[in-house]
C-alpha cells in the first residue's frame, strides 16, 4: 500500500537558515551559547587553575594578572572556578530539558492522539502540576530527593516537564485534523507509524523553540538549587553556590558575586536571544 507523504516546504531548511542568520539578535545568542558551551566542554584541558586549589595566602585577591577575576574566601582562583561552574549549569540546562522531552512529549502526542480518557488522565494530572509554580516544586522534588547535581537535574526536568505535555498535545491536536493524518489512518497504516513519521516531524518545530527557553529556565532553577545547598555540592563549582559564599563578602570582595552573576545573565540571555529566533526562522507565516 502507497503512504500518503506529509506535505514539506520546498527547501524548508535552507529558509530557516537564512532566516535564522538574518536574525541578529539570535546570531548573537548563538555567539554566546557557543562561547560558554566551548569552556564548560574544555574546562579539563583549558591551562588554568584548580578550581579546588586552596590558597590561603590569596584569601579574597581582587582581579589581579595572576589571577584575572580574583580569589574567593579560601584563596580559590575564580576564573577556574567561572569556567568550571558552566560545565555544571549547562550541564543541568541540557540534561533537565531532555528528562522533560523524554517524558513529556511521548505523553503530549499519545494524549492529542487518541484523546478519551487517556487525555482525561494526563491533562488533568498536568494540570495539577502546572498548578505549582515552577520553581516551587523544583526546589521540593530536590528537597525529597537529596542535594546533588544528580537529584536536583531530575527534579528540574521533572518540574519541567508538564509544559511540553501541554505544549505537545495541543500541537497534535492540530496535525491529526490535518487530510494527510487522515488519509494515513484511511489506509491502515499503524498508530506508531503515523505517530513517527507524520506527527512527530510537524510538532518538532513548536518543541525545539520550547526546548531552547526552556534550558534558560533550567539554568537558572539549578543555580537556585544550589545558592540553597540543594545542587552541586562543595567544593565542586557552581555559580548558584559561588553566590551563596559571595552573599557575605559583599562589602570586602564585591567580585565574588559579580563574575557569576554575569555569568548566569550572558548564558541565559543567550539561550532566550537563542530561543526567539529559532520562533521567527520555524515559522511559516514569517518571510
Amino acid at each position: 500500500m502507497a503512504e500518503i507523504a506529509a506535505p514539506v516546504l520546498p527547501r524548508a531548511k535552507s529558509r530557516v537558515w537564512r532566516k535564522l542568520r538574518s536574525h541578529r539578535s539570535a546570531m548573537f545568542g548563538a555567539v554566546l551559547v557557543a562561547l560558554f558551551a566551548f569552556l564548560a566542554l574544555t574546562a579539563s584541558i583549558l591551562p588554568i587553575a584548580d578550581p579546588s586549589a586552596t590558597d590561603w595566602g590569596a584569601v579574597r585577591q581582587a582581579p589581579s594578572a595572576a589571577h584575572w577575576l580574583g580569589t574567593d574566601e579560601l584563596g580559590r582562583d575564580q576564573f577556574s572556578r567561572m569556567i568550571w561552574g558552566a560545565r555544571a549549569s549547562l550541564l543541568a540546562g541540557v540534561v533537565s530539558v531532555a528528562i522533560a522531552l523524554l517524558v513529556g512529549v511521548p505523553l503530549g502526542m499519545l494524549a492529542g492522539y487518541f484523546g478519551g480518557w487517556i487525555d482525561a488522565v494526563i491533562s488533568r494530572c498536568t494540570e495539577a502540576l502546572l498548578s505549582i509554580p515552577f520553581l516551587i516544586l523544583a526546589i521540593a522534588l530536590a528537597s525529597f530527593l537529596g542535594p546533588s547535581l544528580t537529584n536536583a537535574m531530575i527534579a528540574i526536568g521533572i518540574a519541567a516537564t508538564p509544559v511540553f505535555i501541554r505544549l505537545t498535545r495541543g500541537q497534535t491536536l492540530n496535525v491529526v485534523a490535518e487530510d494527510y493524518v487522515e488519509s494515513a489512518n484511511a489506509i491502515g497504516l499503524s498508530t506508531p507509524v503515523i505517530l513517527r513519521r507524520y506527527i512527530f516531524p510537524n510538532i518538532l518545530p513548536p518543541v525545539l523553540v520550547q526546548s531552547t527557553l526552556t534550558v534558560a529556565s533550567a539554568i537558572i532553577a539549578e543555580a537556585s538549587l544550589s545558592f540553597l545547598g540543594l545542587g552541586q555540592q562543595p567544593p565542586a563549582p557552581s555559580w548558584g553556590a559561588m553566590l551563596n559564599t559571595a552573599k557575605g563578602f559583599m562589602v570586602q570582595a564585591p567580585w565574588m558575586a559579580l563574575w557569576p552573576g554575569i555569568a548566569i545573565f550572558l548564558v541565559v540571555l543567550g539561550f532566550n536571544l537563542l530561543g526567539d529566533g529559532l520562533r521567527d526562522a520555524l515559522d511559516p507565516r514569517e518571510d
